[in-house]
C-alpha cells in the first residue's frame, strides 16, 4: 500500500511554499483582511468611548467575508487546495492523470454553471435599493460572484494533467460561456439551466438524476473539490425539482453576510500568524517545564498544548503541521515508542475542539441556532474529558516506557510561562471580552487577530511586517477561501432539504422506527462517527445540523446537550479510517504508510469513542456546568 501523498487536499500550505494565484489577488487579499481586522476593532473601542460604533462596520465586514473568502478559493484553485479526498495518490500511477483530467472537467463545468446562476442573482439584485452605510449598492459585492466562479472555471481547465483533457474542459467553457454573455449583454440564455429549459430536458429531467449523482459521486471518490461535488449536487437537485438554479449563489451569499461567520477569517488569521511565528516552541516549552516531571509527562504536554492549538486554529490540520515536527520527534527521543507517538500527534490535532474560541463551536451555534456562549460553556467540561482520557494513556505507555522524569524546576517553569505568557493570552483575551460584554464574537475575533498581528510583529518580532505577514494572510485567507466557499454551497444543499421538508419526513421516519431517546443517540453517534470521517467538518455542520436539531429536540435532548454531542462525534471522526482527515495529515507530514496510521491511531480511536459515549450517555458532563453558571435547564 503506498503512503499517502505529498500534499493532503485540504492542508495548510507550508510556510516556504509559495502562493498561487495573481499578485492583485494577493494584495487585495491582503489588504481586505488588514480592514477586516481593524473594522470591528475599532467598533468595539468607538463604541466604549461614545456609545455608539463605527457606521457601518459591522455590515462591511460581513460582505469583504465575501470576498476573502471567494478570493481566497481562486487561491485555492491555483495551488490545488481546496478540501477534497486524497484517494487519487492511491491508485496506480497510469490512471492518476485520468482520475485529475475527470475531476478537472467536473470541476470546470459546475463553476461554469456556478457563475451563470450568480449573474442571474446578480442581475436579478441589482434592481433593489439595499445600500450599506455611504450609499454603497449591495450588489457592488456580489460582482466577485460570478467573476470568481468563472476563473475558477478557466484555472481548472487549465490544471487539467494532458493536453487532451485541457481540449475537454475548454469544449465545456466555450459552451457555457454563449449563455454567461448573453445573460449579462441581453438579459437572455437563462433556458440554459432554469426550469424553462430546452424543451428535450422538459418532462425527461429524470433522464438526468441518476447518471448525474453517478458521475458526482464519481469525481468525490477520485478527489474532486469538495465544494464542486456539493454544488453539483445542489444545482441538480433544484433543477429536476424545477427551481430557479440561482437558488445555490443565493444561499451561498445569504451565509457569507451573516453577522456571526467573519469569525472565522478572523480567527484563522490569529492562529496562522501565531503559527508562524515561534507560538508553538513556546507553548511546548511551557508545558514542558510544568508538566515535564509527572510521569508520562511528556505525552500530557501533547495532548494539552494540541488541544490548546486547536482552540484557536480550528479543525483546520494547522495543529498537527505545525506541532507535530516539535512534538513527535521529542517523544521518540524520550523513550516513548515510534507508533504511539505517531498516534498520539494524530489523535491530538482534533482535541480542543469544544474549546472558545473554536470556530465549529461558533458555525454549529450560527445553523442550529443554539446560543454559541452557551455551547463553550457546555464544552469544557466534555472537553476535559477528552483530553484526560488521552493523556491518561499517555501516562501508561510513559510509565511502561521507562521515559525519564526531570525533576521540577520551579524557577525554570516560571520563566517558560513567563516566555509564553503572550501565546498564552489569546484565548484569554477572546473569553473575556466576550463573558465581559466589552465586545461581540467577530469584535474579539479581530481583536485576537490585532493582537497577534502585534505581538509576532512587535512583540517576539518572528513574523517581519513586509518578508512575512502579507504571505502568512494570504495562506491563512487560502484556507478561509476553501471553507467559505464549501459552506456556502453546503447550505445551497440544505436549503433544497428544507424546501423538500426533508426534515420533515425525516423525523416522520425516525420516530416511527425508533421509540428510545438512547437508542436514537447511539443511532447519532454511529451516523456522525461514519459521516465525520468523510465530510469536512464545516460541511458536516451545515449540512447535517439542520436535520439533526428537530430529531433532538422530538426525543427530549437538551439542544447545548446535542451540540456538544454532535461536535464530539465529529471530534471522533477525524480519526475514523479509511477517510479520517487527522489519518492523511498525518500520514502527509511523517511519511508514514496509511495503514500504519490506522493501527497506530487505533487505540486512541477506541480511547476517544469511550469519551463521546460518556459525553452522549451522562448529559450532566454537558448541562450542569450550563445550569451552573447560566441559570439553564
Amino acid at each position: 500500500m503506498p503512503s499517502a501523498a505529498s500534499h493532503v487536499a485540504g492542508a495548510p500550505e507550508a510556510p516556504g511554499e509559495k502562493p498561487g494565484g495573481t499578485a492583485l489577488e494577493r494584495w487585495a487579499l491582503v489588504l481586505i483582511v488588514l480592514v477586516m481586522v481593524i473594522l470591528p476593532t475599532l467598533e468595539a473601542a468607538v463604541r466604549r468611548l461614545t456609545g455608539s460604533g463605527v457606521p457601518g462596520a459591522a455590515v462591511y465586514t460581513e460582505h469583504l467575508t465575501l470576498w476573502v473568502g471567494f478570493i481566497g478559493a481562486l487561491l485555492a484553485t491555483a495551488t490545488g487546495h481546496h478540501l477534497a479526498l486524497s484517494t487519487v495518490d492511491l491508485l496506480p500511477e497510469r490512471l492518476r492523470a485520468r482520475a485529475r483530467a475527470f475531476g478537472s472537467a467536473v470541476t470546470t463545468l459546475v463553476c461554469a454553471i456556478l457563475a451563470f446562476a450568480s449573474l442571474d442573482m446578480l442581475l436579478a439584485d441589482k434592481g433593489r435599493v439595499d445600500t450599506l452605510a455611504g450609499g454603497v449598492p449591495e450588489w457592488w459585492f456580489e460582482i466577485i460572484m460570478p467573476v470568481g466562479f468563472a476563473v475558477m472555471s478557466v484555472r481548472a481547465a487549465r490544471m487539467a494533467p494532458f493536453r487532451k483533457a485541457k481540449i475537454f474542459c475548454g469544449a465545456i467553457i466555450a459552451v457555457v460561456l454563449p449563455f454567461v454573455v448573453s445573460r449579462a449583454l441581453f438579459g437572455r440564455g437563462a433556458g440554459l439551466v432554469m426550469p424553462d429549459g430546452p424543451t428535450l430536458l422538459r418532462g425527461h429531467t429524470g433522464l438526468l438524476a441518476w447518471p448525474g449523482s453517478l458521475l458526482l459521486f464519481a469525481s468525490f471518490l477520485l478527489g474532486a473539490p469538495v465544494f464542486v461535488v456539493m454544488a453539483g449536487f445542489a444545482l441538480l437537485l433544484f433543477f429536476l425539482a424545477g427551481t430557479p438554479v440561482a437558488s445555490v449563489p443565493a444561499e451561498t451569499f445569504r451565509l457569507v453576510v451573516s453577522p456571526t461567520l467573519p469569525a472565522i477569517p478572523l480567527l484563522t488569521v490569529a492562529g496562522y500568524v501565531l503559527a508562524e511565528g515561534g507560538a508553538s516552541k513556546r507553548l511546548v516549552g511551557a508545558a514542558q517545564a510544568v508538566f515535564g516531571w509527572m510521569p508520562g509527562g511528556l505525552a500530557i504536554v501533547a495532548a494539552f498544548v494540541c488541544a490548546l492549538f486547536t482552540t484557536f486554529t480550528g479543525a483546520s490540520g494547522v495543529t498537527i503541521l505545525a506541532l507535530g515536527g516539535i512534538i513527535f520527534p521529542a517523544l521518540v527521543s524520550e523513550g516513548y515508542p515510534e507508533g504511539f507517538s505517531l498516534g498520539l500527534v494524530t489523535a491530538s490535532g482534533s482535541l480542543g475542539l469544544l474549546f472558545p474560541p473554536s470556530l465549529p463551536v461558533i458555525l454549529y451555534g450560527v445553523v442550529a441556532g443554539v446560543a454559541i456562549d452557551h455551547l463553550y460553556i457546555g464544552g469544557v467540561v466534555p472537553g476535559l474529558l477528552m483530553i484526560v482520557l488521552v493523556a491518561a494513556y499517555g501516562v501508561y505507555v510513559g510509565v511502561k516506557s521507562k521515559a525519564p522524569r526531570p525533576p521540577f524546576d520551579a524557577r525554570a517553569a516560571a520563566k517558560a510561562l513567563w516566555g509564553a505568557k503572550w501565546d498564552l493570552g489569546l484565548p484569554l483575551l477572546i473569553i473575556v471580552s466576550v463573558a465581559s460584554g466589552f465586545a461581540t464574537i467577530v469584535e474579539s475575533a479581530a481583536l485576537g487577530a490585532a493582537y497577534a498581528i502585534i505581538v509576532e510583529l512587535a512583540v517576539h518580532r518572528d513574523v517581519h511586517p513586509i518578508r512575512d505577514l502579507p504571505r502568512v494572510l494570504v495562506h491563512a485567507s487560502t484556507l478561509v477561501g476553501s471553507v467559505v466557499i464549501l459552506l456556502g454551497v453546503a447550505l445551497g444543499m440544505t436549503s433544497y432539504f428544507v424546501d423538500a421538508e426533508i426534515p420533515t419526513l425525516l423525523l416522520t421516519w425516525v420516530q416511527a422506527h425508533i421509540h428510545s431517546q438512547w437508542v436514537f443517540l447511539l443511532a447519532l453517534n454511529v451516523l456522525l462517527l461514519v459521516l465525520g470521517s468523510v465530510l469536512e467538518i464545516y460541511s458536516a455542520i451545515v449540512v447535517l445540523a439542520p436535520l439533526i436539531a428537530p430529531l433532538g429536540v422530538a426525543f427530549g435532548v437538551e439542544p447545548v446537550h446535542l451540540g456538544v454531542v454532535f461536535l464530539a462525534n465529529l471530534e471522533l471522526g477525524f480519526l475514523f479510517p479509511p477517510m479520517g482527515l487527522n489519518l492523511f495529515l498525518s500520514a502527509s507530514r511523517f511519511n508514514k504508510p496509511l495503514p500504519l496510521l490506522y493501527r497506530k491511531a487505533f487505540p486512541f480511536l477506541v480511547i476517544m469513542a469511550i469519551g463521546v459515549l460518556l459525553i452522549t450517555y451522562v448529559p450532566a458532563i454537558t448541562t450542569g456546568v450550563v445550569a451552573l453558571i447560566k441559570g439553564g435547564p
